[in-house]
């Protein structure tokens, strides 16, 4: 059996956000054992002047044994970073890649007047 099909093998659910020009892959894996963990994947897209690109690949691995400890520190980093600082910082140069959930753009037609005002009785 190759490498690839060793790993989706052992691949058993699977989750993806998509973050700008970062995606966090969620997976999780099987031992050989049967025992369960977790890796957290971040790609990041970097792009070349000549158009090509390639990513960069960071994992985590993260077993059974310390996901409490992992959930308690992980919820008070995000609790200081959000709520202890009373405010949302994004610096310039990462505001390009967020997107506020909840919050759509809101693109207006290029050329307003050529659309037709139309009531319900119209129709």
């Amino acid at each position: 059996m190759n490498e690839k099909e060793l790993m989706d093998q052992e691949e058993i659910y699977s989750k993806v956000l998509r973050a700008g020009r970062r995606t966090y892959f969620f997976d999780v894996r099987s031992t050989k054992a049967g025992d369960y963990y977790l890796t957290v994947t971040e790609s990041k897209k970097f792009t070349h002047d000549d158009g090509s690109f390639h990513y960069k690949k960071h994992k985590i691995y993260l077993y059974k044994e310390d996901f409490a400890s992992f959930k308690e520190l992980l919820n008070e980093m995000m609790g200081y970073i959000v709520y202890e600082k009373g405010e949302e910082v994004i610096s310039d140069r990462h505001q390009k890649d967020f997107k506020k959930e909840g919050r759509e753009e809101i693109v207006q037609p290029a050329n307003i007047e050529s659309f037709t005002d139309v009531s319900f009785d119209d129709i």
